[in-house]
């Protein structure tokens, strides 16, 4: 990134954005197919509309500013689908404990487009550019209210995974019961005398 100025580095911003949107919308199906929660998978459907729309609203800022739709990769997204698409191969997880490291890796994300859209709001202020404010404002307050959405079914879904950490630990505590009980039934068995 070679940026000189505070609009080349807006743009370069904007660049960096326009690619994560748009890697989004290529991971946002994978998360809601992989998402045991009807409501979670719900989210995600609703939240890749809402991407589309994000795309959308980048393109005319770049419009607005006499520049071509282009993107610059973004190697911060990058990482975080990688991350949560890892999440989304691990078999071992009970349905509820993968939706709730899936809300997890989706918040990731959310904060990320939180900042990013922060800053290229607060440059474009800075620049006088106040169609682009008004735009990415816009898609700072979406990104915040689905960052509250998954809070909210996070609510729900980390003590429904909670719940059953829970009930596998009272069966591997009354395995280990019963075990000890059977240990100590054949210990008094061996010690009886025998009858004379």
């Amino acid at each position: 990134m070679k940026a000189h100025s505070l609009k080349e580095l807006f743009i370069e911003e904007l660049r960096d954005l326009y690619d994560a949107e748009n890697q989004l919308t290529k991971a946002l199906p994978k998360m809601a197919e992989g998402s045991s929660s009807p409501e979670l998978r719900e989210a995600f459907e609703e939240h890749l509309e809402q991407t589309r729309n994000h795309v959308s609203r980048l393109e005319k800022v770049f419009a607005g500013l006499g520049e071509k739709p282009k993107a610059e990769k973004c190697k911060g997204m990058e990482g975080l689908i990688k991350e949560g698409s890892e999440l989304l191969k691990e078999d071992d997880f009970d349905s509820e404990v993968k939706d709730a490291a899936i809300i997890g890796a989706a918040q990731k994300v959310e904060h990320y487009e939180i900042a990013g859209y922060g800053t290229v709001r607060t440059f474009a202020e800075l620049l006088g550019e106040d169609e682009a404010v008004s735009l990415l404002e816009e898609t700072l307050e979406e990104e915040k209210e689905t960052d509250q959405k998954l809070t909210e079914l996070a609510d729900q879904i980390n003590v429904e995974a909670s719940e059953v950490e829970d009930a596998e630990s009272e069966d591997i505590e009354g395995e280990e019961l019963e075990a000890d009980q059977q240990t100590a039934k054949r210990g008094r068995t061996s010690r009886k005398r025998p009858a004379a």
